[in-house]
């Protein structure tokens, strides 16, 4: 009886099943990644010297959103409401909460008298502290390779 040889071993890997993974995942994350923007599309105002404020970017933080045409959103629950029902909704919000601070997410285009507005109504519900949010301007690098503020 004679005995059959094993094939010889395959030194070479096959990356075709990785590949098909990969792309399937780079799809995902094209897909997802436009869905995890939180909240109401503003451009906010630019600034050069911006604070970081780590406690806005919490799932529990009360952020008031203000768009160009004036319309106020309030999240968590992205509410669209007038500024005059603010008070009573952050008050609620507030409740049980060790940190009183209130986010404002305003568009640089927005009419000024609303974003007053909406501050004149979360100071009569009791808010703390606000904190405006910003971008962070981008640097212009002049020819000789230095950084000129814009």
């Amino acid at each position: 009886m004679e005995l059959k040889k094993a094939p010889p071993p395959v030194s070479e890997i096959n990356v075709t099943p990785m590949v098909d993974v990969m792309l399937v995942v780079l799809i995902i994350f094209m897909v997802i990644t436009p869905l995890l923007n939180k909240g109401v599309q503003v451009d906010m105002a630019k600034t050069r010297n911006p604070i970081t404020m780590a406690d806005a970017e919490k799932e529990d933080a009360i952020t008031v959103a203000i768009t160009r045409d004036g319309s106020v959103y309030l999240s968590p629950g992205m509410l669209r409401l007038q500024p005059d029902q603010l008070p009573q909704k952050v008050k609620d919000l507030l409740t049980n909460k060790a940190d009183k601070t209130v986010f404002i997410r305003a568009d640089a285009r927005a009419k000024y008298e609303r974003v007053e507005d909406v501050v004149d109504n979360l100071r009569a519900a009791g808010v703390d502290q606000l904190g405006l949010l910003t971008e962070e301007m981008l640097k212009k690098r002049g020819s000789n390779g230095s950084t000129s503020g814009t």
